[in-house]
């Protein structure tokens, strides 16, 4: 009996240290998942070199803190490209050149030869900076940034400009944090596009489903669950745009927001070969972007570690 009590004995002492052991790992990821959110959201607090203000942060007196008005703020301070004869003007083609711009330093120049007051005073179509979606998206994410709240852009496709189509478009995302979640904004969308496109879902929360980041598309058309004939712009489609959009998508997670135009030796031409190896690169990157916030550090990782993901050298922001 009494060896059969000092076996239970131990048994039971055995199964408290493996608890306590289980308990003692938990709380240590815990503890290192709640730090590498916090340096992720640091990192996505602090300007990169496209949003940075820099000496026309001046232009950003009196910013309103609520989604809707600092979206109000863009939409007044920019003016959609493909949208211009929506908003009653004409502009020459080398206004339109200005979606040309990198930078928002540069866009925040611009906007103050148009009119040099805070991108808060009310402006005419014809003084807005001429841009496309993805100025909007860094224009927000730079006044996010300024006002200490984490913002990213994305690059990848929505469903609501045309219908059965993945259309080539950007977002902002930024952090909600009583909800605890990435918040997605189409910044763009103001009343008279709304209305044009019959938008039936809230603008400052666009639905997954609406809006995919380019790493679903990327594995949605690997998998044969998306055609990608319908994932493009105009007549450029097909499984090379997911591809570029996708290393686009990668880099503004890695805070270098590039034009939609810019491109690299691993973003081809439709017919460009692509190699496996870049096949299992791509397919990692996309594993990777669409992973959620645990996935931050490993991404940063990839990118610091693989040139091939990063603009040439020459090319200045």
């Amino acid at each position: 009996m009494r060896s059969i009590i000092n076996t239970l004995s131990v048994c039971i002492m055995v199964a408290l240290a493996l608890l306590c052991t289980c308990e003692a790992n938990s709380r240590g990821a815990d503890v290192q998942a709640d730090e590498n959110l916090s340096k992720m959201l640091a990192y996505y607090t602090q300007q990169s070199v496209i949003t940075d203000p820099g000496e026309y942060a001046h232009m950003y007196a009196d910013l309103p803190s609520d989604i809707p008005a600092l979206c109000s703020v863009t939409q007044n301070a920019l003016l959609h490209i493909f949208w211009i004869p929506a908003y009653g003007v004409e502009l020459s083609e080398e206004r339109k050149n200005e979606v040309n711009i990198r930078t928002v330093a540069g866009m925040l120049a611009r906007i103050g030869e148009l009119n040099d007051q805070p991108v808060t005073v009310t402006r005419t179509p014809e003084t807005r900076l001429v841009g496309n979606c993805r100025d909007f998206t860094v224009f927000l994410c730079s006044m996010l940034r300024h006002k200490g709240i984490p913002a990213r852009a994305r690059c990848g496709f929505s469903r609501y400009f045309t219908p059965g189509r993945y259309d080539d478009h950007w977002i902002c995302e930024y952090w909600n944090t009583d909800e605890k979640r990435w918040v997605q904004v189409d910044a763009q969308l103001d009343s008279i596009q709304i209305k044009t496109l019959n938008i039936d879902f809230n603008p400052y929360d666009v639905p997954a489903d609406k809006f995919l980041n380019a790493g679903k598309v990327w594995q949605g058309c690997r998998a044969g669950d998306i055609d990608p004939e319908l994932c493009g712009i105009f007549q450029m489609k097909g499984l090379w745009f997911v591809q570029g959009d996708l290393v686009r998508d990668c880099m503004a997670l890695n805070k270098l927001e590039v034009l939609p135009w810019d491109s690299n030796e691993i973003m081809p031409g439709p017919d460009q070969p692509v190699s496996e190896a870049d096949y299992t690169l791509l397919d990692n990157v996309a594993k990777l972007v669409t992973a959620g916030n645990e996935s931050f550090v490993e991404l940063r990782a990839l990118y610091d570690s693989t040139a091939v993901l990063h603009m040439p050298a020459d090319r200045k922001p």
